[in-house]
């Protein structure tokens, strides 16, 4: 996508170690072999050769075993693989090498940020904004605040980014929804305000605008501002996404197939269309489509919630009562305090005669909702209303 329409415009870079590795047990014989390895591995990194790279920091290790910049590399390339889960093990080991760099913890919370594992993020991206005071770190550990829905946290680490980014239509519209959310009127207003002066008259400036409106749940306003965005740039990724979700919200379901479809075709890796066209396909019984697309969404996203509880509930309509359970297992392990989640394994539990485990579920989900009864509302099955604001720029 675009990089302006990514909500995270500082340009981010999977961060490589710059410093040669350092080990007492070396000799001096053994550490200018291992300078060599690394410098050839750092240079084979930057040249993106990541196969020669890997055999390089691999071989720095083998002669350095304490070599925390030959961790972080290999971590580097994992990151760029896209095997999150290898690139933890090596930057976590890195990271007790060297607690004080922060590169490190900014690329840990870079790996559960691209998994969309916000809560895991928060913190790595706190410790690197710690260490550094990085504008990168602050901007991300905010936006993992938003995302979350801890909108006070949000708006209170992304405001003093204002001096560098309040030229950004993305970065006003955040803050400006965050700081309203939480109450902050006048820091929101500010945000929204300049949002409208700068934005101009472009397509980016209608997207989000409209979905500024769409939020209000003021649908007249959202349509004609989303309307605008696509008659200027039909191609606008997203924009089609945010009219299927007005459209969905308003029970217009052909209206929203069609949306989420034309955004589908340009974007076909985001899996938000997919699992909102479940939604729209669930509503309309027509359930094969329906599972076939929440199925495809959580390959593409394994962490979507949403999908597993749109499963569960087909596979409940269906009398699929075990199918449907595992659903909500995967929903809870995601969501574990979502009422919604509870409520419906209590339902389902109940049909198949476990009275006690429905009862403990039904309690459960009566208590979590209590607890929320003050709070927003929960969109788990509803739609992801922000998705463009998870992807970073390419």
């Amino acid at each position: 996508m675009p990089a302006l329409l990514a909500i995270c415009f500082l340009i981010l870079t999977i961060t490589a170690w710059a410093q040669p590795p350092k080990s007492a047990l070396a000799s001096a014989k053994s550490a200018g072999a291992v300078q060599r390895l690394f410098d050839e591995g750092q240079k084979a990194l930057m040249a993106g050769d990541l196969d020669r790279a890997e055999e390089k920091f691999r071989n720095v290790l083998s002669l350095d075993p304490n070599s925390a910049g030959a961790y972080s590399n290999l971590g580097t390339i994992r990151m760029k693989r896209k095997d999150w889960k290898q690139a933890l093990v090596f930057l976590r080991h890195a990271q007790r090498l060297a607690p004080r760099v922060a590169g490190i913890p900014l690329n840990i919370g870079l790996a559960y940020y691209q998994q969309a594992n916000y809560r895991a993020a928060t913190p790595a991206f706190a410790s690197a904004l710690r260490l550094s005071d990085s504008d990168q770190a602050r901007y991300l550990l905010g936006l993992c605040y938003f995302f979350t829905k801890q909108y006070q946290e949000a708006a209170r680490t992304l405001e003093p980014l204002w001096p560098q980014q309040s030229a950004s239509l993305s970065y006003l519209y955040v803050l400006g929804i965050a700081a309203h959310k939480a109450g902050l009127k006048d820091l929101g207003d500010k945000a929204l305000s300049t949002l409208v002066s700068a934005g101009q008259d472009t397509a980016i400036f209608h997207l989000l605008l409209g979905k500024a409106y769409l939020n209000e749940e003021n649908y007249p306003q959202a349509l004609s501002e989303l309307g605008h965005a696509a008659q200027q740039d039909a191609s606008l990724p997203f924009v089609h996404f945010s009219l299927g979700v007005l459209y969905l919200r308003q029970q217009e379901l052909a209206k929203a197939e069609t949306e989420f479809l034309k955004d589908a075709a340009l974007e076909p890796d985001v899996p938000f269309n997919y699992d909102q066209l479940g939604v729209v396909y669930s509503q309309m019984q027509r359930d094969d489509e329906a599972a076939s697309n929440f199925h495809r969404a959580i390959k593409i996203d394994p962490s979507l919630t949403s999908s597993y509880f749109g499963l569960a509930k087909i596979y409940q309509r269906q009398g699929r009562y075990a199918e449907a359970l595992a659903a909500l297992v995967s929903a809870e392990k995601l969501e574990p305090k979502n009422s919604s989640v509870h409520y419906l394994a209590a339902q389902i539990l109940s049909r198949m005669g476990r009275s006690q485990k429905a009862k403990a579920e039904f309690d459960l989900s009566s208590q979590l909702m209590a607890a929320r009864r003050d709070q927003q509302r929960e969109h788990l099955g509803e739609d992801s209303s922000e998705p463009e604001l998870l992807k970073l720029p390419q």
